[in-house]
């Protein structure tokens, strides 16, 4: 827990070591306060979508401003007034928070993960700091904080159980995953569709007009790139997803450039094969292969019936397959 520095600090920060009870204590009190403002921002997060989750972190959030007023009484009663501006940044071995609280449209299994880090750190740093402390002050104080962090973990347990009922968390998580199907899968699939099809008439239309598999790989290949760049491109851009609340843009583009890509390379890299022929079988089997993957995914994301699916997907990729061979024969 606590890193092996040198007695001179680093950087300019102090070691934990080297603090004394009044900026042990201040530095608890600022900890505190920080710790309850995340999880008030967490809650206002979570408030449209999971209130159920976002009444536990308003509940951890009042636990934390809690102790941090016990804290400052303690302080008081034997320091004074003015409390010690010292913050974990300045503390070179102490743990720190990541700002994960400042990330849009942050999947709720994440923050429910970070808070229960954030728990775990705080008592594990305490614990073990109390652990190595010759002062009996110091000692008690440092204990008496990993008992108050234990005791947040236990105040989570009991809120949780309080507003996250059986029937709130089911709801939550069918939120938590319809999320997921427009932020990746919804864009995942349009490109992989996009990619898979759209490719198909150009690079069977190269390969039966000149029967040269290194320029249909050029072709597939320039095709398959130049469809994930422009399709990554137009789905960050035409949706910020504050008012779709489709998620960050930048997920939606990557997931549909990404799949576009691969959808077009997948029967493009077979024209590696310097065999005509075999290389023309296998890019028909992948075709094969892109097609059936984009039924299924159509029937377990997007709850598509698996017939319309297979109707869809198959006649209009045979259609534009078809459309490629005639015109690359003539």
């Amino acid at each position: 827990m606590l890193s092996r520095l040198s007695p001179f600090g680093l950087n300019g920060k102090r070691r934990f070591a080297d603090l004394t009870e009044k900026e042990i204590l201040a530095l608890a009190i600022t900890s505190e306060e920080e710790d309850g403002q995340i999880y008030a921002a967490y809650a206002a997060k979570l408030r449209t979508e999971y209130p159920a989750s976002a009444a536990v972190f308003d509940g951890m959030a009042e636990e934390e401003n809690e102790h941090r007023r016990v804290l400052i009484d303690m302080y008081k009663k034997r320091f004074g007034d003015f409390i010690v501006p010292i913050r974990r940044e300045y503390v070179a071995d102490f743990y720190t928070r990541k700002p994960v609280w400042l990330v849009e449209n942050l999947p709720i299994e994440t923050i429910r993960q970070e808070a229960a880090d954030m728990e775990r750190k705080a008592y594990g740093f305490y614990l073990a700091a109390a652990a190595r402390s010759t002062d009996a002050d110091t000692r008690k104080l440092l204990g008496d904080l990993a008992a108050a962090e234990a005791g947040h973990e236990k105040a989570a347990d009991s809120l949780a159980q309080e507003h996250l009922t059986k029937e709130s968390r089911g709801e939550e998580d069918v939120a938590s995953r319809r999320q997921f199907i427009l932020t990746w899968v919804q864009p995942g699939l349009a490109g992989l569709m996009d990619g898979s099809v759209s490719t198909l008439a150009p690079i069977f239309a190269t390969a039966f007009a000149t029967q040269n598999t290194w320029t249909t790989f050029l072709v597939g290949l320039s095709a398959s790139i130049g469809a994930g760049i422009s399709m990554g491109f137009t789905e960050a851009a035409h949706d910020d997803g504050k008012l779709s609340g489709r998620g960050a843009p930048w997920k939606r583009g990557l997931a549909s450039g990404v799949m576009t890509a691969l959808g077009g390379l997948g029967h493009a890299l077979p024209y590696l094969i310097p065999s005509f022929w075999t290389a023309t079988a296998i890019a028909l089997v992948v075709v094969f292969i892109e097609l059936w993957a984009i039924v299924w995914i159509q029937n377990k994301y997007m709850e598509t019936p698996f017939l319309r699916a297979t109707f869809q997907v198959v006649l209009g990729g045979a259609l534009v397959l078809a459309a490629g061979i005639l015109i690359g024969g003539a």
